[in-house]
């Protein structure tokens, strides 16, 4: 199968080209830089470089591509979970600007499937169940959860508005593993080495992340199944209370300090307190089903 991914250089993209390639699909990747293409290139994909907010530049490497099938990566954010602020103007317009290029790109081009890089961690279920596809996005959360709750919002309501196109949004949850926050030596890891991630209150928001690696082989199924909605996160949802020691535990970190809830937000902010207090896991029961996947175990769970 020819596929076009965007946002091939960021970390989900590089073990999704990697699956691709070895599941012996046609990849192009697009990046925006010389080292992106040359790692593409290396990894044995085609490479074009392109500005998403360029259109036409969008169409027509698009064109050239021959794709059958768009994976939409798009994401601009920061090494440091602090920095977030700094990015969020940046990262919204690349996702529905740039992204909305690729997204009619691909419909003049004749693309048969596109698939959304989409949230699995700010969906809003009924209190004390998880939240599956039918489950909204928590616009009404704190300020920037909500912000960016709606962005995901807008991405799946372009991703499912014309029946031009099969629409797959892959609602990951937080990605961990190799060049991502959640990684010894990585952004949240640091944060716990330095005691500046407490456990807030009794900690009981619940968080769903799911290995990069296995992320993408969900990714490359989902080229041919049913298209729709798939909650791609692993089995393992937990609260901040249970997660957050344990991942200290297994980055060789001490363990988290306890601060009240309005502790933490006059320190960092109501979003801080959302995370650890309100966020909501997900199911992954439709992905297993229709996909036969088995995504790993929590690795710091194992501990």
């Amino acid at each position: 199968m020819r596929v076009f991914v965007a946002g091939a250089s960021g970390a989900i993209g590089e073990p999704l080209i990697v699956e691709l390639l070895k599941q012996g699909h046609f990849v192009v990747g697009m990046t925006t830089t010389e080292a992106g293409a040359k790692n593409l290139e290396s990894q044995g994909a085609e490479a074009a470089i392109v500005d998403a907010v360029d259109a036409p530049a969008v169409e027509a490497a698009l064109r050239r591509s021959k794709a059958e099938v768009v994976i939409d990566e798009l994401t601009s954010l920061p090494k440091e979970p602090s920095d977030m602020p700094k990015y969020a103007a940046g990262d919204r317009k690349l996702r529905i600007e740039g992204g909305g290029n690729l997204f009619r790109a691909a419909i003049a081009s004749g693309v048969r499937r596109y698939l959304q890089q989409a949230s699995g961690f700010f969906l809003k279920a009924t209190e004390g169940t998880l939240a599956d596809e039918s489950s909204p996005l928590d616009v009404n959360a704190s300020a920037s959860v909500a912000m960016s709750a709606q962005t995901y919002a807008e991405l799946e309501a372009r991703l499912f508005s014309s029946s031009a196109i099969e629409g797959v949004a892959l609602r990951y949850g937080f990605f961990y593993g190799p060049k991502t926050w959640y990684y010894p030596g990585e952004a949240a890891a640091n944060m716990v080495m330095r005691q500046q991630s407490p456990v807030v209150g009794m900690g009981e928001g619940v968080s769903s992340f799911v290995h990069v690696n296995d992320a993408a082989m969900a990714t490359v199924a989902l080229l041919a199944a049913e298209p729709g909605v798939y909650n791609l996160v692993d089995d393992d949802p937990s609260p901040q209370a249970i997660w957050l020691p344990a991942f200290a535990k297994f980055v060789g970190a001490p363990v988290p300090p306890r601060l009240s809830e309005t502790e933490v937000r006059a320190i960092a902010g109501e979003d801080a307190v959302y995370y650890a207090t309100k966020l909501g896991g997900a199911s992954n029961v439709k992905a297993k089903r229709v996909l036969g996947w088995k995504p790993r175990r929590l690795e710091w769970l194992e501990l």
